[in-house]
């Protein structure tokens, strides 16, 4: 168990944004609805601006500037910082720099800014009410914010850009739907509250609830439900060990709605470069965790209880051990291609990619295979064992 957090100076302002203002509205919203009710207008309201903020946060603060999974114009730079600047979660800078230290340190309850072993309040936004060191603003890890103009200016004139915005969004639709108030109550406060816990699911049950098809070296899980309610940031085991992908939903099926924007922004010309990670990194992490499950169902029942998990056992291992040698050969190859440049060295790569493909789907088939078998040896060992 780990030891109680030492008390640290309280953060008003994070007091005031995340404790004093949804009290506001507990107050505010159903005594406005109680005696004026809320026109339709101010309830779409709430969700268009609430997909416009919470977007604003991952496709911009987070895949574009913390991680550099993509690069954007200049015009599309701005849109983000106006639409991240509207959903109230620091600047970018401070924002993007944190999150950047917590995949240094993910977990560490001493140098993770909002590590989930300081339990779920903590990650959730207990890290924002005290002004504990771990979070402490640092740049020495985002030279490359620190050179960027738009960030730059955005961090100088943040408290004026967040009035400045709300302003100008909340004010002329209040006046073009004729209901003011409701728009301020819905578009704007209760908007701002759900856009806020929308992002700290992320830091808190992400890293609890969910599978870890990837890696288990960390807390982060994937979560099909969580990436609904977060647009697409659900998908945060595959995050944890491939950050520098702009895609969090890697599945063709999977739910990313920020993977799509970036995309779509990267077909008209306001984003390119968007980096991914290569499938046969992503399939070596997949497989490498399925045989690592494989061997912990083996050891459930030890080494010398059936002769025959010995015996598969065994060939789990034989096959990682054959698809490892593999997977060096392809990174050998690889290293080649960047050294020499050479049409030949690229053509015997392409064959390798094509050699693995196959490889690929033969260990997968040979491991669910395996799997079944596994799963009917226990299911009769369980059998024995009742009986």
């Amino acid at each position: 168990m780990n030891a109680p957090l030492p008390k640290a100076p309280i953060n008003w302002i994070g007091v005031f944004a995340l404790v004093f203002l949804p009290i506001v509205a507990l107050i505010a919203i159903p005594l406005y609805a109680w005696h004026h009710d809320f026109s339709t207008a101010a309830w779409i309201s709430l969700f268009v601006l609430l997909g416009l903020s919470s977007l604003g946060i991952t496709a911009g603060y987070h895949r574009l500037w913390a991680h550099r999974a993509y690069e954007a114009t200049v015009l599309l730079k701005i849109i983000l910082m106006i639409m991240g600047t509207f959903a109230v979660q620091n600047s970018i800078l401070f924002w993007a720099s944190g999150h950047r230290t917590h995949h240094r340190h993910v977990d560490d309850v001493d140098q993770d800014p909002y590590s989930i072993n300081n339990g779920f309040w903590y990650a959730h936004i207990g890290w924002m009410l005290r002004n504990y060191p771990a979070a402490e603003a640092n740049y020495k890890n985002a030279p490359d914010l620190l050179n960027d103009k738009i960030v730059m200016f955005q961090d100088k004139y943040y408290i004026p850009l967040v009035i400045v915005v709300h302003a100008a969004i909340l004010l002329p639709i209040g006046w073009a739907v004729g209901d003011m108030w409701g728009v301020l109550l819905l578009g704007g406060l209760l908007r701002l509250i759900f856009s806020h816990h929308v992002t700290f699911f992320i830091n808190s049950l992400c890293h609890m609830w969910g599978k870890r098809p990837y890696t288990d070296e960390n807390t982060a899980r994937d979560n099909f439900i969580l990436a609904i309610a977060t647009w697409g940031e659900g998908y945060h085991n595959y995050h944890h060990i491939f950050q520098y992908d702009y895609r969090n939903g890697v599945k063709w099926w999977q739910y990313d709605p920020t993977k799509w924007l970036i995309w779509s922004c990267s077909k008209v010309g306001l984003a390119k470069n968007l980096r991914r990670i290569p499938s046969f990194n992503i399939k070596k992490a997949e497989l490498a965790m399925k045989f690592k499950y494989a061997e912990q169902d083996l050891a459930v029942y030890g080494h010398d209880v059936n002769a025959d998990i010995a015996a598969m056992k065994q060939k789990v291992s034989q096959e990682y051990e054959a698809f490892t040698h593999t997977l060096n050969d392809w990174a050998k190859l690889k290293e080649q291609e960047i050294q020499a440049k050479k049409a030949s060295v690229a053509e015997k790569i392409h064959q390798m990619d094509g050699k693995l493909k196959v490889d690929f789907q033969l260990v997968e088939q040979k491991l669910s295979h395996h799997r079944s078998r596994l799963e009917t040896l226990m299911r009769g060992i369980k059998k024995n064992v009742v009986s």
